[in-house]
């Protein structure tokens, strides 16, 4: 390392005072990214971490029962932020996560169960936060216009990735609610059961809460992923899957989603909000993720209960 960093010297060729000084930033370095290395945890022995494999942020999340590869996953915070201007009709992404040691690790601040960073992308300052509760996690952002443009839209999309406890695949436990009660959310796809993966995936599949149901329920699109969207719509904004074992829930809710929907692959769980933002102006959005030991029914009780206390 140090002929490489100091073209061609060897520790040995190094003045003492020179070692001193790299000891010194060796232990300050180290301190830092020690600093970044925090862990909370509940009640319920469920634990939140920055995710260190990632300069990006995202969250490692662990619940207590069962071997640790098969009880941890990554919530990527957030998996992109976009925006809209006025008039347009497309958005703009500001910012897209990338995996590894790809782009800028932020500075992280732990204040008792919550972490969080800011940054800015040009003249919008963005916050986000995930505050880990008994019964789950619940991420709030935050968006300051400083520009004078005004946007339509903006978003920060949570992305919950449940490729262990959670793992669902087929989607054989993860279900919406409807005025008929719990239904599975790929009901309308009996075929999924059956045929191959490689046929299946890739997929996304939607539920409709205020958004219109397509005429069209099976679109193929020129990016090689099929969207399918489940007949009729729910009647909450939440989105449920049971673990392998059936004792845990993850279930994700907001207080007012177009839709919500998985990518089965990742078994991810989505319920975005967006929300106006105009210039001179903040904005709040916030969306929950229960993780308990529970039941269906449970879970709609505390999302009812603890919707309209949501941004």
């Amino acid at each position: 390392m140090f002929e490489a960093f100091f073209g061609g010297c060897t520790a040995r060729s190094i003045l003492p005072g020179m070692r001193r000084l790299m000891l010194i930033a060796s232990l300050l370095l180290s301190g830092a990214l020690h600093a970044q290395s925090f862990v909370v945890r509940n009640g319920a022995g469920v634990e939140m971490a920055v995710d260190a494999e990632d300069l990006n942020p995202a969250l490692l999340v662990t619940v207590p029962d069962g071997q640790k590869d098969d009880r941890s996953f990554k919530i990527l915070l957030p998996e992109h932020v976009t925006v809209r201007m006025h008039g347009a009709s497309d958005g703009t992404h500001l910012y897209i996560f990338r995996p590894g040691a790809e782009g800028d690790a932020p500075v992280w601040k732990r204040d008792g169960n919550s972490l969080e960073y800011s940054k800015d992308f040009g003249e919008i300052h963005f916050l986000a936060r995930a505050t880990l509760t008994e019964d789950g996690i619940l991420f709030h952002y935050e968006f300051v216009n400083h520009s004078t443009t005004d946007y339509d839209m903006v978003t920060a999309v949570t992305d919950p990735r449940f490729r262990a406890v959670f793992y669902d695949p087929r989607l054989e436990r993860t279900y919406v609610h409807t005025t008929r009660g719990f239904e599975l959310l790929a009901s309308d796809a009996p075929e999924r059961l059956t045929e191959p993966l490689t046929e299946w995936f890739p997929v996304r599949y939607m539920a409709s809460y205020t958004n219109p149901v397509p005429a069209d329920r099976v679109q193929r699109r020129s990016d090689g992923i099929t969207y399918r969207y489940k007949a009729g719509r729910i009647d909450v904004p939440m989105i449920v899957t049971l673990s392998q074992d059936g004792s845990w829930v993850a279930a994700t809710f907001s207080r007012h989603a177009g839709n919500v929907w998985s990518n089965p692959e990742l078994t991810c769980q989505h319920a975005d909000e967006e929300t106006p933002l105009p210039h001179d102006a903040k904005a709040e959005i916030e969306e929950k993720i229960l993780i308990f030991k529970g039941s269906l029914d449970s879970a709609l009780r505390k999302a009812e209960k603890q919707r309209p206390a949501l941004k």
